[in-house]
């Protein structure tokens, strides 16, 4: 397809190769495996000599449509759908590093990322270093010879720290590494980071992907050469996605950049609302006025992304009212739906963090995040409002 259309017209036109029914839409292809022409073909396809489908857990036309579009939209050569986000996470850098490699990771990273680094990686002498998400020189003294990857969640669940992307690129070009960011609060629609140097790039597909809370899914797309090693990793182990899940995800890319649009604009005006509300004791949102990351916000993002994160007075107890008081607003365990959800991390998402690995992250008692949905944003705001008063 003509690289010369916008991306939002390729969103849509990127589709697998029609049947003899001439299908508009592409169908369901809910199959475990697919059958040779011949026995030439069936060896020929296992050497890697031709390409195409041979069982669901390898590709399948749903799942290869599916990856081309997110590589399309990340500008990235290659990629692997994988079951769900944290598949993807863990089977990006699994499929990549060894026993004695060194992974340095900004300190802001969603609470199961943290068990990956912290629980899991290091039963295979897999280590990390955490360093402040915002410091760079914290970034490049962390780097050590058996340094293999430089890992980045920008912005950050939940408290919205950003990293410098161009900076990590630039120091990931200069020692040799790996630079493996996690761009599921941002989007492609929002944030591209293969401009700035990202090699791999890793998405809770569940998430904005989907938009509507039906389906979970991961994918990770990236250069062809590490895509190829993960692919090994993931063709062997299997966290594959499935078909039905791949054909709902690359039908939510159609919408994508409309439904963005609606999250990112809403989004912001509820963030600035907050700002001026007595309960509240400080809003965190890329793109409002005065935030501390404002200029490289907006140097790396398009938008400032459709979450909303802000401190409520009071600290555990009042925030736990708070959301016992809602009516209209969803407390679930998921972001980036079509219907607000407010969240306490302290007593979900990040409950694992010690409190001082908490309060290194700057996620107190008090945080609440809130993934703006495409409601009326004039309901929702009318809707926090009447649990701020109770």
């Amino acid at each position: 397809m003509s690289e010369e259309l916008h991306k939002e017209t390729r969103s849509i036109r990127i589709q697998t190769e029609r049947s003899e029914q001439r299908e508009h839409a592409t169908p369901l292809y809910m199959t475990s495996s697919f059958v040779f022409e011949d026995a030439e073909q069936a060896r020929a396809m296992f050497a890697d000599e031709i390409q195409g489908n041979i069982y669901t857990r390898f590709s399948n036309p749903n799942t290869n449509e599916f990856v081309d579009k997110m590589c399309m939209l990340e500008e990235m050569e290659d990629g692997v759908a994988t079951a769900s986000g944290m598949a993807g996470v863990f089977t990006s850098i699994a499929g990549l590093l060894r026993a004695g490699d060194h992974i340095v990771s900004s300190r802001a990273v969603f609470g199961s990322t943290h068990q990956i680094f912290t629980q899991i990686l290091p039963r295979w002498g897999i280590t990390t270093t955490y360093v402040d998400a915002s410091d760079n020189e914290a970034w490049e003294a962390a780097v050590r010879p058996e340094t293999r990857m430089l890992f980045a969640e920008t912005p950050s669940n939940p408290g919205l720290q950003l990293t410098d992307l161009e900076f990590l690129g630039q120091l990931a070009e200069r020692r040799g590494l790996i630079l493996n960011v996690d761009n599921c609060f941002a989007t492609p629609y929002v944030q591209v980071p293969a401009r700035f140097g990202a090699h791999i790039v890793t998405h809770s597909a569940t998430k904005y992907i989907d938009g509507q809370g039906r389906a979970v899914g991961g994918v990770i797309v990236g250069r062809k050469d590490l895509i190829k090693e993960i692919r090994f990793f993931a063709r062997q182990t299997g966290p594959s996605m499935s078909p039905f899940n791949a054909w709902i995800f690359s039908k939510s890319l159609e919408t994508l950049s409309i439904r963005m649009d609606r999250h990112c604009a809403s989004a912001l005006e509820l963030a600035k609302w907050l700002q001026t509300h007595p309960e509240v004791e400080g809003v965190r949102y890329p793109f409002l006025d005065g935030y501390p990351q404002l200029n490289l916000a907006r140097k790396q993002m398009e938008k400032g992304g459709g979450m909303v994160a802000f401190d409520i007075k009071g600290g555990l107890e009042r925030g736990r009212s708070f959301l016992n008081a809602l009516k209209l607003c969803s407390l679930t365990a998921n972001l980036g739906d079509s219907r607000t959800i407010v969240t306490h991390p302290v007593s979900t998402t990040h409950s694992k963090l010690s409190p001082a690995e908490r309060q290194s992250v700057a996620i107190g008692d008090g945080l609440i995040r809130v993934s703006v949905g495409l409601e009326h944003i004039g309901d929702v705001i009318k809707d926090l409002d009447q649990a701020f008063g109770k």
